[in-house]
């Protein structure tokens, strides 16, 4: 059962600290992805309705990298368990999750209990030169993306720049977005770990064999 409806609010002093479309990047882990909290991860009141304005208000976090792609479809790192607020927010009927390890515990259980359905297409975290990026999968992924019925959506890898950021890329060829717009909002969350080897995958991609933009998606 989802929890009463909701308003959400940013405070000013966050939005002028940080932005829903900005990532960021910082120190490497172990497949090459930063793991500092960007920009994208302001704080955002939730004030439920029927409660005083003096009442209480939950603090809302946003996933690592987290940004709105299109209408009904989201973007982001792996939440964790702090994020489950701000994603109850969004009222999701589905996630993607590009990341081949077993989906957390407590994820699953929120997962069930508010009815959204996973798809999970592995794909393993690498560096460069010895990255593989099976077109096949990220078609797959994208054909869950197109479909409407899984709106809203949320996308996403460990840390939402690489994995995530193919995907995306490939959505905003289907979008006839240029390359160097293309390029430019991958970077945007890769800054400065963004890798050669993404940015050809995305630039040879046959989005030809790809079933047509649904109407609801702007181009």
């Amino acid at each position: 059962m989802r929890q009463e409806a909701a308003s959400l609010v940013v405070t000013q002093e966050d939005a002028c600290h940080r932005r829903l479309d900005s990532p960021a990047s910082s120190e490497e882990d172990e497949d090459g992805e930063g793991n500092a909290m960007p920009p994208s991860a302001c704080a955002i009141l939730l004030r439920r309705e029927g409660v005083a304005a003096a009442g209480e208000e939950l603090l809302l976090v946003p996933p690592l990298n987290f940004a709105m792609v299109d209408h009904g479809v989201y973007r982001s790192g792996f939440p964790d368990v702090s994020n489950l607020p701000f994603l109850e927010s969004l009222r999701l009927r589905s996630v993607l999750c590009l990341c081949p390890e077993a989906y957390p515990e407590a994820n699953l259980e929120f997962l069930r209990a508010h009815r959204i359905r996973l798809f999970q297409f592995g794909i393993a975290g690498s560096k460069e030169p010895f990255v593989n990026i099976p077109e096949d999968t990220i078609r797959e992924a994208l054909n869950v993306v197109l479909d409407v019925r899984n709106h809203p959506v949320l996308i996403h890898c460990k840390r939402g720049k690489h994995r995530t950021g193919c995907v995306v890329g490939c959505l905003r060829k289907l979008q006839r977005w240029c390359l160097t717009s293309i390029f430019d909002e991958y970077q945007r969350f890769a800054a400065a770990k963004t890798r050669v080897s993404d940015l050809r995958f995305m630039e040879l991609f046959d989005i030809s064999s790809i079933n047509h933009l649904p109407a609801s998606f702007t181009c």
